[in-house]
């Protein structure tokens, strides 16, 4: 058992140990050794310069940007970043790998340690990062326009990546997508990736092995260039049942590098896997070592803007929101910025997170909707829950008023609760003669209150609040119930 690492949910009397890749594509304009484009979509081999083509005597020059990005993502996951790094070349002979190697990172990588922590079911998590190291992508194979043959588009090659991971720290593929979605929404908080998982730029490789509880750790296979993370716990999923499988019947289970078919929903096997040793790696004698200055990390550190672990921290000192909630609020600029316009605009933190994660969220979730689109504005949200909070409207009547905001019938929320009539009652002598009438009328329900029944009492508010058409104020009705019956 790895040292401070928990048992996670045993499938089937076996642990699951799962640690994952990510290959992260860098926002720079240009490649991460040439000045070609990284736009994509772009005609197949237009964007591929001499130095990705590999021609004779073409010589990469290191992207400072690539690097700034690097160091971006080092702070913000409380890594070291190197003062020295060393580039390599990994050997592998692949159609679309133009130089016959991937110029790469391996002994000594830019960012070294750091963590990714997230909440999952209300608990906090934390994965451990061994590393995140810069290299360049490799091309691409196309098949599907040739008959009996294969296409190479060498549009990708050299596209600048940051290749991030981990220990094997997750226990289940909840856990593993928790995680791949923390990861996502730092690498684009901070702008180093623009996270379309459709177009490559954030890709995952999981590897995933079992074992028995307190055993050695088990062989390993790799599922390659998970890019959706509904496919990711289904490919994980699945691959645990099998390797668990394989087990059971007497099998050995050798370590491989898989495809996950979204089609059939299960895995196969692609290649044996390669260990570093199969790579020959060696020091690339075209690069000299990648050498930043303190200075360098100082000036990046001060320049960056508040980073999603840090804004929870201050939303649960500053605004008294639980943990859990300051987490939800900062999944993106856009949400953080959204509660806070709400926060201070009303003075009511914990009623403007219920709202922002409950209500705000179900309509934007159900028409698939960004919170940039939002039919409901931070202002008119704030509005409303100011009238919650001096007790104008009850919580029942804020989602009517709610709605017809968001379906555009009204556009101010004082004019939307006076055109519904949706005011709490405020006179205190028509509540209580109408609590008078309730009681009057309910001598049964009044006796089982009297002998302790709660159930009784709950049906008296509810007598009540029927007879004033729901505009009283229900913690007013309970007072002047219990004065009355005591």
């Amino acid at each position: 058992m790895q040292a401070g690492r928990p048992t996670g949910p045993l499938v089937q009397g076996y642990e699951v140990i799962i640690g994952f890749e990510t290959h992260t594509q860098l926002t720079t304009q240009s490649k991460i050794f040439s000045r070609a484009s990284t736009a994509f979509g772009a005609e197949p081999n237009t964007q591929a310069s001499a130095v990705d083509f590999a021609l004779p005597g073409a010589l990469p020059v290191m992207n400072k940007g690539a690097v700034q990005r690097a160091i971006e993502f080092g702070l913000a996951v409380n890594a070291h970043v190197a003062e020295r790094s060393v580039f390599a070349r990994k050997n592998y002979f692949y159609p679309d790998l133009p130089k016959g190697y991937q110029i790469s990172q391996f002994e000594i990588p830019v960012v070294q340690g750091g963590s990714v922590e997230f909440f999952l079911d209300g608990e906090k998590r934390s994965v451990r990062l061994v590393r995140a190291h810069l290299e360049e992508d490799a091309g691409k194979s196309l098949h599907e326009d040739f008959i009996g043959m294969s296409g190479i588009d060498l549009n990708r090659a050299g596209t600048p990546l940051l290749e991030i991971v981990t220990e094997p720290d997750m226990r289940s593929s909840v856990e593993a997508v928790a995680y791949a979605k923390e990861l996502h929404k730092i690498v684009t908080w901070i702008g180093i990736c623009d996270g379309n998982m459709q177009e490559g730029s954030f890709r995952c490789d999981a590897n995933v092995s079992v074992r028995k509880p307190g055993e050695p750790l088990g062989t390993r296979r790799e599922i390659k260039n998970l890019n959706s993370f509904k496919f990711m716990q289904q490919a994980i999923d699945y691959e645990v049942r099998w390797q668990i499988g394989q087990i059971e019947d007497g099998h050995a289970i050798e370590q491989a590098t898989v495809l996950f078919d979204p089609d059939t929903g299960e895995t196969r096997s692609m290649r044996t896997k390669e260990d570093a040793a199969d790579y020959r790696y060696f020091p690339d004698p075209d690069l000299p070592p990648l050498v930043i200055s303190r200075d360098w990390v100082e000036k990046t550190r001060s320049e960056m803007s508040e980073l999603p672990r840090v804004m929870a921290a201050r939303f649960v000192r500053d605004y008294g929101l639980p943990e859990y909630d300051a987490g939800q609020l900062t999944q993106s600029k856009a949400t953080a910025a959204f509660f806070e316009a709400v926060a201070e605009a009303s003075q009511q933190a914990k009623l403007a997170s219920n709202w922002v994660m409950g209500e705000l969220s179900r309509r934007l979730n159900s028409e698939e909707k960004p919170i940039e689109d939002s039919a409901v504005s931070a202002a008119q949200l704030a509005s409303l829950i100011t009238r919650i909070a001096d007790g104008t409207i009850s919580n029942n009547a804020a989602r009517q008023v709610f709605d017809a905001l968001w379906t555009g019938e009204g556009s101010g929320v004082d004019a939307v609760i006076e055109a519904k009539g949706l005011k709490q009652m405020s006179d205190t002598g028509e509540l209580e003669k109408i609590i008078d009438d309730v009681l009057a009328a309910n001598a049964k329900n009044v006796e089982e209150v009297k002998a302790g029944n709660a159930k009784a009492m709950n049906a008296l508010v509810g007598q009540a609040m029927k007879a004033t058409k729901g505009k009283a104020n229900p913690a007013q009705v309970n007072e002047l119930l219990k004065k009355k019956l005591a």
